[in-house]
């Protein structure tokens, strides 16, 4: 497989190591956990290799020349030389693209980085974005052709679609009529979910373009001797531009409500209805009529927010509302088969009273974020308890800071640890959430515990006066 790679300078200045190499714990003290160098999924196509780290892009700061790297749960952060930051066109060789610049390389993406380790530090020499999987035409099932076989059904169509995601991605929604035949356990699964006839149109997908469970399961499926195998390459990603997805009732409080994943639930049937019982959270949004207006109405700035519309049965009315917010721009729609009828035949608790009339969206706060109000409270009044730490480069803090604010740039935060307090809460802050993200995670990795970061726009006058916009 040909890769896109970015090379790196290895002088670059680098980041500490948890470990200092070399260092002796006492008989008694626990072994540390290990930090995993590969995601769980790149497992089931690699294997983990000395300095090699594989996961997917979080973030990059240009000023301190850092860049984040999520490895399922955790987190590594690698130095770099933006000179390199170019990606070299392997076809032609005909000069360098700007690649993470221009924003070409997204959250998200799967990255390989290779780095080198010297005096105990980090530094990556070569970061390689996975590019698209190639296939041959032959095999490829465009969205087109799905989208008309999806209208048609399985026994019209004379098709089965499989969803290669593992079950917690499958769980969170899907294309409508999908059967979940996750990659990592294909073998176990598939003389249970395949059709006995192995001439008859089979069709998987996964997580897009880069992703390589769906073709996996398509050479698993041809050695087993089935002859009419597509792969719908674009996936998930494509399909929640342009369509809705499914879930069960079941798996939306699995994949939802249960883990607190943060979500939109509309009750679109009549108010009558709901006023008599409702799944907790949603928000009624009666819209037998006409739901467009409603629609519209919406203050809804997350357009990739997760958004779940159930009726009584699952059926025509949340088709209806779920077509009109794909259409309204927005990429995360899913219909809960079933409805309501399925929610309360599962038994699971209806809630009662007055559902909520307004929409609001509020992000899931990631590991170590600040709420915003706790921030504002801190940020007017400090407590004795609390230190709030502006990590920008000192010619920001220079031009503004908030009142209460310690400076103590990103990129002196390990020499300088010694300064923040072990027996408070300390709170890191920059003008984008990015730097003070960094900040949190060195600081764990150096050995802080209280600490927590806020995650927003943060707008600082010369006189310390401040405004906080979240995306």
């Amino acid at each position: 497989m040909k890769f896109r790679s970015i090379s790196m300078l290895s002088g670059a200045i680098s980041l500490s190591l948890c470990a200092v190499a070399g260092a002796v714990e006492p008989a008694s003290a626990p072994m540390p956990t290990a930090r995993p160098t590969i995601a769980k999924v790149c497992t089931n196509c690699h294997k983990a290799e000395q300095n090699t780290l594989r996961g997917n892009f979080d973030n990059i700061s240009f000023k301190t020349k850092t860049i984040q790297l999520k490895i399922d749960d955790a987190v590594e952060l690698l130095k770099f030389d933006e000179k390199t930051l170019a990606v070299i066109n392997e076809e032609k060789q005909s000069g360098d693209v700007e690649f993470l610049k221009n924003n070409k390389l997204k959250k998200g993406h799967e990255i390989k980085v290779d780095y080198s380790v010297a005096n105990g530090v980090k530094t990556a020499i070569k970061l390689t974005a996975k590019p698209p999987v190639e296939l041959p035409k032959d095999l490829l099932a465009s969205t087109a052709v799905v989208e008309k076989l999806v209208a048609l059904g399985p026994e019209k169509g004379k098709y089965f679609l499989y969803d290669s995601r593992p079950a917690p991605r499958f769980l969170e929604g899907t294309i409508p009529t999908a059967v979940n035949l996750p990659f990592p356990a294909f073998d176990k699964l598939a003389e249970k979910l395949l059709p006995a006839d192995k001439s008859a149109l089979i069709i998987f997908f996964c997580s897009g373009v880069t992703c390589n469970m769906s073709p996996g399961s398509a050479t698993k499926a041809q050695k087993l001797g089935y002859k009419n195998i597509k792969v719908y390459k674009e996936g998930m990603p494509a399909w929640s531009e342009k369509h809705y997805g499914v879930l069960t009732a079941q798996a939306f409080k699995d994949a939802f409500l249960d883990k607190g994943i943060s979500h939109v639930l509309l009750d679109v049937r009549p108010a009558r209805d709901s006023a008599k019982g409702f799944i907790k959270g949603a928000v009624s949004f009666p819209s037998h009529h006409n739901a467009a207006p409603l629609i519209k109405k919406m203050v809804l700035k997350q357009k990739k927010a997760p958004i779940v519309v159930y009726d009584d049965k699952g059926g025509v009315q949340a088709i209806a509302v779920a077509k009109e917010l794909v259409k309204a721009g927005y990429g995360n729609v899913k219909v809960m088969t079933g409805g309501f009828d399925a929610w309360k035949g599962a038994q699971y608790m209806v809630a009662s009273g007055k559902p909520a009339t307004k929409v609001v969206f509020v992000p899931t706060l990631r590991p170590g974020e600040i709420e915003v109000a706790e921030f504002k409270k801190y940020a007017a009044s400090l407590p004795d308890n609390v230190m709030i730490v502006d990590v920008r480069p000192q010619e920001e803090t220079n031009a503004g800071m908030l009142k209460n604010a310690k400076a103590l740039p990103l990129t002196e935060l390990r020499e300088r640890v010694g300064e923040l307090p072990k027996d408070k809460l300390v709170v890191f802050q920059c003008n984008t959430g990015t730097l003070a993200e960094m900040a949190y995670h060195t600081s764990k990795e150096l050995g802080l515990k209280n600490v927590k970061y806020l995650n927003a726009k943060l707008k600082i006058e010369k006189n310390g006066a401040y405004e906080i916009t979240m995306d």
